[in-house]
């Protein structure tokens, strides 16, 4: 190939890479004005402080009420469960497959926590309510186990294969020189990945994190199948909740079109997408002091 025709490749390939990024960036514009228009629709009929405070979620109703805290406090609810199990199992597994774990027992560990993540959610789901729902409620003397304990435990298994393979790899990326140092102050293993790696890897273990969180927040069917579908309040895990995801799961299909309970769906939609979005800024906010803190 002579050099005329590599520089027209490099610079067809150059237009076709552009191309590709600017598509991604209007898809996701076109989806999030797509949000805000018909948010918008539904603002018109209902005032938002009414949205965004209302404690009832009745919108097929003689008197339709599109409150929708108690989804909002649902969905915080349970993804917070989530994390709360996830993020040291997560961690803590992923520690021990970079630090601890033989290169034969990591070689079958990883890859095992790996197909987790191929399991179909609505298995999980299942899953959950043949085994985990009646040990709940045995537990806790409930009728039935489906709550917001269930959709948390189910969450976390589901976020854990996401936050162990990437807070693994960022472990795993510490170069040895800082564990090397550290050995040789005197510092054993265990305080070394406590105040050397760890910190190190810090970026990327947040990363794993807000990924993990991202999961736990737009995951549906699971949380469709085992939170019991209660639009009310909920006053504590053993509660049954309505998530976000699931209303807009359970009532898009049958809504009719261009309703006030359609356009509701939508705001729900936006709200969601302004949740998930908070919680990326916040784990950047993070990454990036971390990586400041680094290069000094």
């Amino acid at each position: 190939m002579n050099y005329k025709s590599r520089i027209t490749l490099d610079i067809v390939f150059k237009v076709v890479f552009k191309a590709t990024g600017y598509l991604v960036l209007a898809l996701l514009g076109g989806i999030f004005a797509m949000l805000i228009y018909n948010s918008i629709s539904f603002f018109l009929d209902v005032k938002p402080w009414d949205f965004f405070t209302g404690m009832e979620w009745a919108p097929t109703a003689k008197s339709p009420k599109y409150g929708m805290l108690p989804l909002i406090v649902s969905t915080t609810l349970v993804t917070f469960g989530a994390m709360l199990i996830a993020i040291p199992l997560g961690v803590g597994t992923a520690s021990y497959i970079a630090i601890y774990a033989k290169p034969r027992v990591k070689n079958i560990l990883k890859p095992t926590i790996e197909m987790l993540a191929a399991i179909p959610s609505v298995v999980i789901g299942f899953l959950g309510i043949v085994f985990l729902s009646p040990g709940i409620a045995d537990l806790a003397d409930l009728p039935n186990g489906l709550n917001a304990l269930n959709g948390a435990i189910l969450l976390a298994i589901m976020a854990l294969p996401t936050i162990i393979t990437v807070a693994e790899d960022a472990i795993h990326a510490v170069p040895n020189a800082y564990k090397e140092a550290s050995y040789g102050v005197g510092a054993n293993r265990w305080q070394t990945l406590r105040k050397v790696i760890i910190p190190a890897a810090a970026p990327g273990v947040i990363t794993a994190i807000m990924l993990g969180v991202g999961r736990a927040i737009g995951e549906t069917m699971t949380v469709l199948m085992v939170t019991g579908n209660a639009a009310l309040m909920p006053t504590g895990m053993f509660d049954s909740v309505k998530t976000m995801t699931a209303t807009i799961a359970i009532e898009m299909g049958e809504v009719p079109y261009e309703t006030t309970h359609y356009y509701a769906l939508y705001a729900i939609a936006t709200v969601l997408f302004f949740m998930t979005l908070f919680a990326n800024i916040v784990g950047e906010f993070f990454i990036n002091r971390f990586r400041k803190y680094h290069a000094v």
